[in-house]
């Protein structure tokens, strides 16, 4: 199976997967925040927001583990893989040992010292937290085993494995409806089973299908250093992305209540849900890129940058447009209760998602050379000064609205600058990326906008009219838009011959 062949492939596995967890996300989120109220969903969205804060650790050794077995796949070596996987699966151990030492010193201290929950709700605020720290060191040995299914392009399994935690996350909702017990309470217990439960299947099929996936003790002690060293800048990136996002939420929480906290947890569980589509589709392109570079083939290496983030835009605009526009509708349909500031708080971040879709393969494509430490100390800088400036921003009377503008302007400035770093590092070429994706994404959104916002004015009398005409409008005009401006002639040429040749075949 070709590459391109074999990306397709799982490109759709993933797509599938996606679907129906997002069908299933959509009602638990709802049923979630039917059973639990308003204040019990913020109370948990802040609690487990201090939590993260203490697991950016894991995610610098999540990306560090998932590069160095790609670059060893990409070389042919799965001796060197084995060894990857087993350094990663040591230090996972130590990550959660430590991670539950800080979770268990600094953070409960916060949860009770610092946080704004009522009263009343304090007792199980603390256990959720608990269940919290249990999930989470549960995803931190999962992470090893999850990177060498990646890493294998083995999205079969990995999309399959997904449903049934989307569905045992589905069961939990029904556990809690009809429950006596404290809800929140058995919510973080639940969850944390979930957690359980999948990580004992990750091991399972990994230790019985990868020859790399069985521990040894690792004697090359320069592959282990190579890996700390990656992981360590990485923490840099690690740190600002939970500053960019978790301590945000928490100065949120400060300077308002918990009913703004649960506005901006159905925002990112939108987000999350959306962006999700795109993630898989980066996820079944991360491996090649990967690879690519590991073999020495910069001109596939380029085309894959370039491809990828002209395509994630696309795709993501076909979900963003629709969602943008019927945010409020779909908010009340979707919702018993909707918080004040949802509407405004997932239009943002809609917005924010484009721009982010952009960045994704510059991410992995320096991942890919291994050469981080500048990269990591800049971005660091230009994310991580996120939470000062909503902070000021707060203090001087804004709107919570004004965390997610800052956010935006931020992640815009480090997808340009990320531009030009990769430019200087691997001759990536500023002149083609800027017109052949970055002009054609904003054009291609801006004629979208324009006209899919008209025709959703047109029908303001009449809300079920007006979201059924719209969305179809959206999906329709972006399509044309896309295709007549955001792809060239050639690639539509080059498109049109690869479907009539799939036609011929069958």
């Amino acid at each position: 199976m070709t590459n391109t062949s074999r990306i397709a492939k799982n490109t759709l596995m993933l797509y599938f997967r996606q679907i129906l967890i997002l069908l299933v996300s959509l009602y638990t989120v709802r049923a979630v925040l039917e059973a639990l109220g308003a204040q019990d969903y913020g109370i948990y969205n802040v609690v487990a927001g201090v939590v993260v804060l203490f697991s950016f650790v894991n995610n610098a050794m999540a990306s560090s583990t998932q590069r160095f077995l790609n670059y060893a796949l990409g070389e042919g070596d799965e001796e060197k893989a084995r060894d990857v996987y087993s350094a990663s699966l040591a230090v996972h151990a130590l990550i959660a040992l430590g991670f539950v030492l800080a979770a268990e010193t600094a953070g409960l201290w916060f949860v009770h010292t610092r946080l704004n929950i009522p009263e009343a709700r304090k007792t199980a605020a603390e256990l959720v937290y608990q269940c919290t720290v249990a999930t989470t060191v549960f995803n931190i040995i999962r992470v090893p085993y999850h990177a060498v299914i990646i890493a294998y392009e083995r999205m079969g399994f990995f999309a399959g494995l997904s449903i049934v935690e989307a569905a045992l996350k589905l069961a939990v909702v029904f556990v809690l409806l009809p429950a006596r017990a404290d809800k929140l309470e058995l919510y973080g217990f639940l969850l944390a089973a979930v957690a359980l439960v999948i990580l004992g299947c990750y091991k399972a099929y990994c230790n019985r299908t990868f020859k790399p996936a069985h521990y040894r003790r690792v004697r090359d002690k320069r592959l282990v250093k190579e890996i700390l060293s990656f992981s360590g800048w990485s923490l840099f990136g690690g740190a600002a992305n939970v500053a960019n996002s978790q301590g945000t939420n928490i100065v949120l929480n400060l300077y308002t209540d918990v009913t703004v906290n649960a506005a901006m947890g159905i925002a990112n569980q939108v987000n999350a849900a959306v962006y999700s589509f795109v993630g898989n589709f980066q996820t079944a392109f991360n491996p090649q890129i990967v690879k690519s570079w590991a073999s020495g083939d910069k001109s596939d290496f380029f085309r894959l940058i370039y491809l990828t983030a002209k395509t994630s835009f696309f795709l993501l605009l076909f979900i963003v447009l629709p969602l943008y526009l019927n945010a409020d509708t779909v908010l009340r349909v979707w919702l018993t209760e909707v918080p004040a500031h949802s509407v405004s708080f997932v239009r943002l971040i809609l917005i924010w998602s484009l721009i982010e879709s952009l960045n994704g393969p510059l991410v992995m494509s320096v991942q890919a050379q291994g050469q981080i430490r500048t990269y990591q100390l800049i971005v660091s800088v230009f994310i991580m000064l996120n939470l000062p400036g909503t902070w000021i921003a707060f203090m001087l009377g804004a709107s919570p609205e004004w965390l997610l503008y800052i956010r935006i302007l931020l992640l815009a400035a480090t997808g340009i600058w990320r531009v030009f770093y990769l430019r200087k590092k691997l001759g990536l070429s500023v002149r083609k990326f800027f017109s052949t994706v970055l002009f054609r994404c904003v054009a291609a959104f801006g004629m979208s906008f324009a006209v899919s916002w008209y025709i959703w004015r047109c029908f303001a009398d009449n809300v079920t009219v007006q979201f059924f005409v719209s969305c179809a409008a959206a999906v329709a005009v972006s399509a044309v838009c896309i295709l007549f401006v955001g792809f060239s002639r050639m690639e539509r040429k080059t498109a049109a011959t690869a479907v009539r040749q799939r036609l011929v075949r069958k």
